[in-house]
């Protein structure tokens, strides 16, 4: 009776496992040269997206973006945010409270001497910002995303 017992929960925990593995995981991924990269994106997208830059506060076109729709990877065009998720947190970049489930990655980051997260697209690892804890409810997290790296697509 143990033995079946034992293997009965280790089947639960191989199931359960196994849904909750992230989309991330079923997106296939897009690997180019980096001269590939350079043909395809502008330089301050480049250098954003495959260099880790960050654009100047202010200087995106889409802080003032208030439609319907969705915010895609300039890189990949996966959809990573709906614009309901978007909202003004004063930092001078486009943010968001929420992205969508398993379309973008994560890793430390210790580029400025203390660790962040860093966020990236889940399809072509392009960069796109950093994740912070002092975002609005319902998450409470703010994505603060280089604009350049985005593309908005109305709904």
């Amino acid at each position: 009776m143990l033995r079946r017992h034992f293997l009965s929960l280790a089947g639960i925990g191989a199931l359960a496992a196994a849904c909750s593995r992230s989309e991330a995981e079923t997106i296939a991924s897009l690997k180019l040269s980096d001269a590939e990269w350079k043909k395809r994106l502008s330089p301050a997208a480049y250098n954003v997206l495959r260099r880790a830059a960050t654009e100047r506060p202010g200087s995106s076109p889409l802080l003032n973006e208030h439609r319907k729709g969705i915010f895609a990877c300039i890189g990949c065009d996966l959809a990573l945010f709906n614009s309901d998720a978007k909202f003004e947190s004063g930092t001078g970049w486009p943010s968001f409270f929420r992205a969508i489930p398993g379309h973008l990655q994560t890793r430390t980051d210790f580029a400025i001497g203390i660790p962040r997260t860093e966020y990236h697209c889940a399809r072509c690892g392009g960069h796109h910002g950093h994740l912070f804890d002092d975002g609005p409810a319902p998450t409470g997290k703010r994505y603060c995303n280089n604009g350049v790296a985005l593309k908005f697509i109305p709904a």
